[in-house]
């Protein structure tokens, strides 16, 4: 009796905060006909909204990917004064509202700050720009790869990589064809969860992007425009399309987690 309580607990959890709002976000997408959402979603405000998302999240991966694998690196195989305030330091996007990481962003490069100034200078705009977007977004982005690949790090240790450089290999080969390998799957976990959290960033964003259409408006926050403009069809579209895209991430992880699995067993 307490079993099925639990269980049915559980699901009427999910249903009430997950799976109720979903259906009537898919009901309200539709609600004027499939015609109403694709036209919708093909909007020239909803492709731009789309492919800045794309670019500035294809960025932030890959950044991400370099100095996520060389901090996860440094924190486990180097020891230094600061290394746990470092690591504490990385959940730092965690703990902190990415509104405020856009206002520290603004307090950095503002036009009358050191920093706003160097690079007025030399004509390159930062806030309410491209710039600005890809550091807000990394900075909500920057603890996943991390964090997967430093447990990973320490469970592996560092005896496959003695070995190689005994048979007389060099960094780099150990590195590229010992260390990387091991690392694939925390690499999958951590770009997965990179991803998702890109596409479906909008706090910071807002704050130093400045919603301009058609120049610095993701996808975000054409929903968030479209439903201030009370077009609740074209918010809910382009909502039900992000998150279509979300689970279709949330299911690659998943697969990668099973590959693992099987991997290891």
């Amino acid at each position: 009796m307490m079993r099925r309580l639990f269980i049915g607990s559980v699901w009427l959890y999910f249903a009430l905060l997950l799976i109720g709002p979903i259906l009537y976000l898919a009901v309200q997408s539709f609600n004027e006909g499939i015609v109403a959402f694709w036209n919708e979603v093909t909007k020239p405000e909803a492709l731009h909204g789309f492919t800045l998302t794309l670019e500035i999240t294809a960025i932030v991966l890959v950044v991400n990917l370099v100095f996520g694998t060389i901090t996860a690196l440094v924190l486990v195989r180097q020891h230094f004064a600061g290394r746990t305030m470092l690591s504490g330091l990385i959940d730092l996007p965690f703990s902190v509202s990415p509104v405020i990481a856009g206002f520290m962003l603004i307090l950095l490069f503002g036009p009358e700050t050191i920093l706003g100034t160097f690079f007025g200078t030399l004509g390159v705009k930062v806030l309410f720009a491209m710039p600005a977007m890809v550091l807000a977004t990394l900075f909500a982005t920057f603890p996943f790869v991390v964090r997967e690949l430093t447990p990973l790090l320490q469970t592996i240790g560092t005896d496959a990589e003695e070995a190689a450089r005994t048979l007389g290999a060099n960094e780099w080969q150990v590195f590229l064809k010992v260390t990387l390998p091991m690392l694939r799957w925390g690499f999958v976990y951590g770009a997965t969860l990179t991803v998702a959290r890109a596409i479906g960033e909008f706090g910071a964003v807002l704050v130093v992007s400045g919603n301009i259409l058609m120049l610095t408006q993701t996808a975000t926050l054409h929903i968030y425009q479209s439903y201030v403009d009370f077009n609740y069809v074209g918010a809910n579209a382009v909502a039900l399309t992000l998150l279509a895209v979300s689970f279709a991430i949330l299911t690659v992880l998943e697969l990668a987690k099973a590959k693992a699995a099987a991997t290891v067993a």
